[in-house]
């Protein structure tokens, strides 16, 4: 057998890149992971994509008000995890807020990008709200109790990171950085016995003349997610709104952080704590994060440059990653 080596592989998914840079033998054939790792995540796409009215979540949505709608697997955990981080976060995490973020112009079925009518808004409100969705555990189902739309957008990538890394085990591939639009997942070790060192992700405009040095991580076992409202908003008469909405207010985040970054063991629940501290913004976020060692960053945009805050858990990963 060939001594190993890093390969690199990627594509593309959930309207945006995918890439995996594993250590496996010179001689292995690299054909049947490209292939079963697009599987892992068309899999996904297929049961959580609200782009496709094929999909399961799309079902559900459709689904007659009073039915319980029979899960597959993969939706099932992630919506099952959403709905338990929507709780523990008071609901600064909602997986059924959807239909407020198109009102405001993002995501699918996106409107005009404008601040909506306050009637229009409480209006489509009325059937939102994490409290209204029902799961059965026996019989792996949820209710549908009546025009209540679910999004998983704001977990589901982070979970594909967590089963392509999982699948990739069971390929017999030890050591691999999984990454999904931004999303990443770091395990094993590379040839020369070096953990997936990452750089932490800031726009290089925000970063530019920052007091701050550059955040780098020790990926093993750990996984690690970005939020914040840099990747998408507008502008209308003057006031900036973000893509990232505040369910407990129905409206986007006031005064976004230009980034949020959440380490963890599962891709799937940095991405989605990411979003909640992004919601609860610099100083709520912060105190909920160090209460519940949660390791996060934040950085905020400051009048003399970007302003960065760390929690205690996220510093020790700091720490362990420049050792």
């Amino acid at each position: 057998m060939l001594s190993p080596d890093i390969v690199a592989l990627g594509g593309h998914t959930m309207g945006t890149t995918w890439s995996v840079k594993l250590v496996a033998p010179r001689d292995r054939d690299l054909h049947p992971l490209h292939a079963g790792i697009q599987a892992q995540l068309d899999r996904v796409v297929a049961q959580m994509s609200t782009w496709e009215p094929a999909s399961d979540i799309s079902r559900y949505n459709r689904a007659a008000a009073g039915s319980w709608q029979p899960l597959p697997d993969d939706f099932w955990r992630v919506l099952r995890t959403a709905h338990e981080v929507a709780g523990r976060s008071g609901g600064a995490f909602d997986p059924s807020v959807g239909p407020l973020v198109a009102l405001w112009g993002f995501g699918a079925g996106a409107q005009r990008q404008r601040r909506p009518d306050a009637a229009r808004i409480a209006e489509v409100a009325t059937h939102c709200g994490w409290q209204r969705l029902q799961l059965d555990a026996q019989a792996q189902a949820a209710l549908q109790p009546g025009g209540l739309q679910l999004d998983l957008s704001a977990i589901a990538k982070g979970y594909s990171v967590d089963l392509v890394s999982s699948w990739l085990r069971a390929q017999g591939i030890d050591a691999a950085l999984v990454e999904v639009g931004g999303e990443l997942h770091g395990r094993g070790r590379k040839p020369d016995g070096q953990p997936w060192r990452v750089l932490v992700e800031s726009a290089p405009e925000e970063d530019a003349g920052a007091d701050h040095p550059p955040r780098v991580l020790a990926l093993d076992e750990l996984a690690v997610a970005t939020s914040g409202d840099r990747w998408h908003r507008y502008e209308h008469e003057g006031v900036s709104y973000s893509h990232t909405l505040d369910p407990r207010r129905h409206m986007p985040v006031e005064r976004a952080a230009a980034a949020v970054t959440v380490v963890h063991r599962e891709a799937m629940l940095a991405d989605a704590w990411a979003t909640a501290l992004t919601v609860m913004g610099a100083d709520e976020g912060l105190a909920f994060a160090d209460a519940h060692g949660l390791a996060a960053r934040f950085l905020q945009r400051g009048g003399d440059g970007p302003v960065e805050t760390l929690s205690r858990a996220f510093q020790r990963h700091l720490d362990a990653g420049t050792a």
